[in-house]
């Protein structure tokens, strides 16, 4: 028997540390991803599928303005914003991925729809994937619905600052002025129901200041997003390096081939393949018996766990 199991990820990068006299209290992120967990506790509870999971988690994260998907997700160096999303289905080794989204409500939405169309590609980009989003019923809005207050001081502080690279949200935070409203990345989910059935599913709004057209990983299968029989895994990173490393089908391929434990494959993938390109980031990972791993080497990453039966557990830095 499987016990049904989620895992999410909002995030990693240089989180400051609380003080020592608040580190007994949630914060408004810690918040949010017990919302969310708690939902996707729920689902699993009655019998929804790893696909219908890891959907509603992401979707959840899109409308939180926190994170750096959906609303509240960063601005290119343009001002927009242009979102990406991609969902993975191991059951079924199908995948649908949309790239450059601009009016879409919520991509990771639009991403699972394009996976459950019949003969379609595993991936548009642009405006035909916002068109696809609108005709298959994805709530669309203003590109500036996406924007918060936060992200629009974070763009002009890249702006004066930036020198015309773009900044993960960490480094934004670092190097200008502003709140821990600023300091959160791509979000992620992968969870495993009780046939033993793994999904996973990635959104994200990019990098502040990023050319405009550019794709991270996040959307790229095998890169930012993976899910087969196995192994389902979802990444948060310098997304260039994440391409370059493939890094989540490295971990698959570690399993599959390499006859490894998910913990000690992710765990491979994030610090000799991720730091060898000396970048920084995360992933979450989960196999089809429910063993999970959720490494990273940066100072933190925003993650949760919650299986049937057990507590949900939200954390931020190393043990």
């Amino acid at each position: 028997m499987v016990t049904p199991t989620l895992l999410i990820h909002g995030g990693a990068g240089t989180i400051r540390r609380p003080a020592a006299d608040a580190r007994a209290a949630l914060g408004p992120y810690e918040r949010a991803l017990l919302r969310v967990l708690e939902r996707g506790e729920d689902a699993l509870q009655r019998g929804a599928s790893a696909l219908d999971v890891v959907c509603q988690a992401v979707s959840d994260l899109e409308d939180e303005p926190l994170f750096n998907a959906g609303v509240g997700s960063v601005l290119t160096a343009a001002g927009a914003h242009e979102l990406d999303a991609a969902v993975a289905c191991g059951a079924t080794r199908r995948a649908g991925a949309l790239a450059g989204l601009r009016h879409a409500l919520h991509p990771v939405q639009a991403a699972r729809a394009l996976l459950e169309q019949t003969e379609a590609p595993v991936m548009l980009i642009g405006e035909q994937a916002d068109a696809f989003a609108s005709r298959v019923g994805i709530a669309q809005v203003p590109n500036a619905h996406f924007t918060t207050p936060a992200r629009r001081a974070q763009w002009e502080a890249w702006r004066a600052q930036a020198g015309g690279s773009a900044w993960l949200d960490h480094e934004g935070a670092a190097r200008a002025p502003l709140d821990e409203r600023h300091k959160m990345g791509t979000v992620g989910a992968v969870a495993v129901d009780a046939q033993g059935r793994l999904a996973a599913a990635t959104s994200t709004g990019g990098m502040t200041g990023k050319w405009p057209g550019r794709v991270g990983d996040a959307p790229l299968i095998g890169a930012g997003t993976w899910a087969d029989e196995r192994v389902a895994v979802s990444c948060t990173g310098q997304g260039e390096a994440f391409i370059r490393a493939a890094a989540a089908h490295a971990v698959a391929a570690r399993v599959r081939w390499g006859r490894l434990g998910v913990e000690e494959a992710a765990h491979q993938a994030i610090h000799e393949d991720i730091g060898a390109l000396q970048a920084t980031g995360g992933l979450i990972a989960l196999d089809a018996q429910g063993r999970w791993a959720m490494p990273f080497n940066a100072e933190g990453m925003y993650r949760g766990r919650v299986s049937l039966g057990s507590a949900a557990v939200v954390e931020v830095f190393q043990a």
